[in-house]
Parts: C-alpha cells; sequence; structure tokens
C-alpha cells in the first residue's frame, strides 16, 4: 500500500467502507458497522475524527447542554460533544505519528456506538 496514508491503510486494513473526499479528508459511512457519516481529516500533526449529531434546540437549550456535558463527563471513552456554530458535533483528535490501528479502530467505534446510543436521549430535544 505504498503511497497511501496510516489512515487510509488502517480504513482498508479494518474493512471500513469510506471514500476519499480530499487529498487528506476522508467520509466513513458503514452502516453494517455501525458508522453513519463521520469524517476523518488529517492536518499533520492532528487526525480528527468527527460527525454531525443533530442542531441545537432552540428552547429548553439549559437542559441539553447540561445532558450534554453529563454524556461528555461520563459516558464518551473517546471524544467529545461540542458547537460547530449552532450544530451539535461529535469530535475526537488523534496524534498521527504516534497512533496506531488499534487506537484509530477505537476512536471511530466509540464516535459509532456513543451516537447510536445518545441521539435517542438526545433527540428528545428537538424542537
Amino acid at each position: 500500500m505504498a503511497g497511501l496514508s496510516k489512515i487510509e491503510e488502517y480504513l482498508i486494513d479494518l474493512g471500513i467502507s469510506y471514500e476519499e473526499i480530499g487529498s487528506t479528508t476522508w467520509l466513513v459511512e458503514d452502516a453494517p458497522r455501525g458508522l453513519p457519516k463521520l469524517v476523518v481529516s488529517w492536518a499533520d500533526p492532528i487526525v480528527m475524527v468527527r460527525a454531525d449529531v443533530m442542531p441545537a434546540p432552540q428552547t429548553g437549550r439549559e437542559a441539553f447542554f447540561a445532558e450534554l456535558l453529563k454524556l461528555n463527563g461520563e459516558d464518551l471513552v473517546h471524544g467529545a460533544y461540542a458547537l460547530d456554530g449552532d450544530e451539535v458535533v461529535i469530535v475526537d483528535s488523534l496524534e498521527y505519528a504516534t497512533m496506531d490501528k488499534s487506537e484509530f479502530e477505537a476512536s471511530i467505534d466509540a464516535i459509532g456506538f456513543a451516537l447510536a446510543e445518545h441521539y435517542p436521549l438526545l433527540s428528545r430535544f428537538k424542537n
């Protein structure tokens, strides 16, 4: 796999469906593995794994954000919930130079698991 980045090698080795959407950006969309649209991007020295969750609600925001903080502190193995404008996202970062395949897989799987487990809870806040 000469010429491929470590990220692309890991995606191939792990059998994860993806599409290269830029020279250092990949869209992971693998429903059988429970992975909705995740974007993996590499801006040396950092690899970012990110997924959109939902728009932040316009009402009940305090309770919603309290729930996100609770999930960040008690239930996330990798990454954290954050805001990008008015969109709630889940993000994780890894150091490219020291990242191994197991760490990369754990990050992706943890975000996919968090989305599956937390979305029913968070969607109650949709307006």
